[in-house]
């Protein structure tokens, strides 16, 4: 029995043993796991980080190429508007190149106290030799209103127009007369 009494304290140490081989393993798979855990996750975020620096990257190119884009629809409406601009100016140049090229219009305007008392009568004289058909634009500048009218003048004669015409003239009232051959006449009844 004494070789079993020997070799019964010689168990639980070789028991002992190899329950702390088994630990140590288990925690060296334990520790393993968890540094190849910490190796996949430093994996990932240095992918998230490139992915994110690549949106920074791409939202900065994507920015700084809306401000170039603002700055060139900015730079187009300027050039824009100094085209209009400079269209509106020849415009008015060829207007007033064309009412320069007409000849006055051979009519002249006189007024006269209405028989009736009823405001003022204009007295229109066509002075050249040949029939004319104008248009009679009346404005009262006070009171807003106006109207437009189309009279024929015979030759080397006088036409009188007032409130038995369709307008009672008063001081201040504007009258103007058109015709397209010639440059339009326009006047303020004294």
């Amino acid at each position: 029995m004494d070789g079993d009494e020997g070799s019964a304290p010689d168990r639980p140490k070789s028991r002992g043993l190899a329950v702390s081989i088994g630990l140590n393993v288990v925690l060296f798979l334990l520790a393993c796991g968890l540094m190849l855990y910490a190796f996949m996750l430093n994996v990932d975020l240095g992918d998230v980080k490139r992915s994110l620096s690549k949106e920074a990257e791409t939202r900065q190119q994507t920015e700084q190429y809306l401000i170039e884009t603002r700055n060139r629809l900015t730079e187009s409406l300027r050039e824009i508007e100094q085209l209009k601009a400079q269209v509106a100016y020849k415009e008015a140049d060829a207007a007033q190149a064309a009412a320069a090229a007409k000849p006055a219009l051979p009519v002249v305007v006189s007024f006269r106290s209405s028989l009736l008392g009823k405001g003022l009568v204009a007295e229109i004289e066509n002075t050249s030799e040949r029939y004319l058909t104008v248009m009679l634009a009346v404005r009262n500048p006070t009171l807003a209103t106006a109207k437009r009218f189309k009279l024929d003048l015979a030759p080397r004669a006088t036409t009188g127009f007032g409130h038995l015409e369709g307008w009672q003239f008063a001081s201040g009232d504007e009258l103007s007369l058109f015709n397209d051959d010639f440059n339009a006449l326009k006047i303020t009844v004294p």
